[in-house]
């Protein structure tokens, strides 16, 4: 009985891991406060890295949350205009996007 228990909370715990990637878009603001690649994210505790991937074009970079947001409806993180521009949609001002905390 204990190995079916064990087996079951393993895999909740690998379910919950693997729901930890977030689909949706990104725009990117400006925070004079800090400098560097950095995202405001509505969730995410401060100081937490997470992997964000253009899914239009393939970059990817890593930012550090150190604020929240965005506050517009479909939009899950929000990147410094540096991380836009590494990520390549600094012009375009949005992007499909995938963030995966690390």
């Amino acid at each position: 009985m204990r190995k079916y228990v064990l087996t079951f909370a393993l895999m909740g715990t690998m379910t919950s891991l693997a729901s930890a990637d977030e689909l949706g878009m990104a725009s990117y603001y400006s925070n004079p406060h800090f400098k560097g690649l950095i995202a405001a994210h509505r969730s995410l505790p401060f100081g937490t890295q997470v992997r964000v991937t253009n899914l239009d074009n393939g970059r990817t970079t890593v930012v550090k949350i150190v604020d929240r947001g965005p506050f517009i409806r479909g939009r899950i993180i929000d990147v410094s205009t540096s991380a836009a521009s590494s990520l390549g949609f600094r012009q375009a001002g949005v992007a499909h996007v995938r963030v995966q905390k690390l």
